[in-house]
């Protein structure tokens, strides 16, 4: 701050010489006034006797006015002497080097960095606004669509500037519309409406005309303010799912089973899945981000392996001449003639026989008990009526036993035979039929 020159007297200090150094004020004024013409060839000490009077200028810095009364020639030793520094990115208007005159305005903005979108691109800029609708003023130059983005920490809103000094801001949030005062911070302004805001959640300001506010969106008789401030709820979630995996299938060749006969499965395929997690964000409800985290096998599938044989099958042994039998169920005990002989007892009596006959005894026997038990029963009138399927071997069609003997309807000696021929034939003994019967469920 200049120092008085030596000639005039102590500069006051309190409110009680305040009138006086008032007084003082509007004489100079009026000896300044009054010697207009002379003020053109003051030497340089008159020039600064007149820059070091006492004055009051406005001072407003950041939106806070003031008067202050000074003695400072210009607008640095004003700042200077109420303690104001100002940064390279700071505005002051007029400029620091200009003479201060009495009743003068001095205008200091602090430059402030924030986080803007501006055409829906992100970054970072400095602005000397006392509001954040000053700040929307002078960024507007730069796109069509521009908005002031609140940083966050945990759940508080933060913006380096108040919202709308002096007047009322629109609070835009969940499907809702509020009105609040804008003359505070942003946290307060949200606060005042009971608005809410998780570390999700975006917080911007734009202009009310920006966020889409209407009249019709506000109380009967409430003006449309010019900055809204604008809550979007955003939630990440992440979303696991289970998918599942085919699997293979392979055959394989085998000299040790017959080529007619179908496949055997040796592995059973088991298929298997994959675990994949994806990150999904929705904006006020709104999928607006679907992104895979993680995608991984949790379980391989296993390869289905099937066997196919390749062992030709021997021609059929010729067909006995059919046997004779007086009985007429699987409970009859009479004689049979059979090709190979007389046989006699119940029909699983005489099948037992007639497969001795083969070789077909022990496990043999018990596999061909098994398996005409499940078929027949060893009835040789048991008739399936859905398929046709007919007597003790359960033939398809039953006609198919006129081979063994015109009497096929009623002899179970004849179809014996004829069953007895078809296993031989087409799976080489009982337990081979068996087995593919207890795998299938037919032979």
């Amino acid at each position: 701050m200049t120092s008085a020159p030596e000639n005039t007297e102590p500069r006051p200090t309190t409110a009680e010489t305040r009138a006086v150094r008032t007084h003082r004020s509007r004489r100079r004024r009026a000896l300044i006034a009054g010697a207009t013409a002379g003020t053109l060839v003051l030497g340089v000490g008159s020039a600064v006797a007149v820059s070091q009077a006492h004055k009051t200028v406005t001072l407003d810095v950041d939106g806070e006015t003031r008067t202050v009364g000074t003695f400072a020639g210009d607008v640095d030793g004003l700042l200077a002497a109420e303690g104001i520094t100002v940064g390279d990115r700071d505005l002051v208007a007029p400029a620091a080097d200009s003479p201060l005159s009495s009743d003068a305005e001095v205008v200091v903005r602090t430059g402030k960095e924030v986080d803007v979108a501006i055409d829906g691109r992100e970054s970072t800029a400095w602005v000397t606004a006392a509001d954040a609708h000053e700040a929307l003023n002078l960024l507007a130059q730069r796109g069509e669509d521009v908005a002031l983005v609140a940083s966050r920490s945990e759940d508080r809103a933060d913006l380096p500037l108040q919202v709308h000094d002096g007047d009322q801001v629109a609070v835009v949030h969940d499907e809702t519309v509020d009105v609040a005062d804008g003359s505070d911070e942003l946290d307060a302004v949200l606060a005042d409406v009971e608005v809410e805001v998780d570390e999700d959640d975006t917080v911007t300001l734009s202009t009310a005309a920006d966020a889409g506010v209407r009249a019709d969106d506000l109380p009967e008789g409430t003006d449309v303010p010019q900055v809204a401030v604008v809550v979007q709820r955003v939630e990440v979630e992440q979303v696991t799912k289970v998918k599942e995996i085919d699997f293979e299938t392979k055959t394989k060749k085998s000299s040790q089973r017959f080529e007619d006969l179908d496949p055997k499965v040796r592995t059973k395929g088991e298929p298997g899945s994959r675990t994949v997690v994806r990150e999904i964000t929705t904006i006020d409800g709104k999928t607006v981000s679907d992104e895979k985290v993680t995608s991984l096998v949790t379980a391989e599938p296993v390869t289905e392996v099937l066997v196919q044989g390749t062992k030709e099958r021997p021609e059929p042994e010729p067909e006995p001449e059919p046997a004779t039998s007086s009985g007429s169920s699987s409970g009859s005990s009479s004689g049979v003639a059979a090709s190979t002989g007389s046989y006699s007892g119940s029909n699983r009596e005489i099948g037992q026989q007639m497969a001795a006959a083969r070789g077909w005894t022990g496990g043999e026997w018990t596999c061909l008990e098994s398996l005409w038990t499940k078929e027949s029963g060893w009835s040789h009138t048991a008739a399936n009526p859905s398929s046709g399927a007919y007597g003790i071997p359960q033939s398809l069609p039953g006609s198919k036993m006129a081979t063994a003997g015109a009497d096929w309807q009623t002899n179970p000696a004849t179809q014996i035979a004829w069953g007895l021929d078809y296993i031989a034939g087409r799976y080489g003994s009982p337990c081979g039929a068996w087995g593919h019967s207890q795998a299938n469920n037919w032979y």
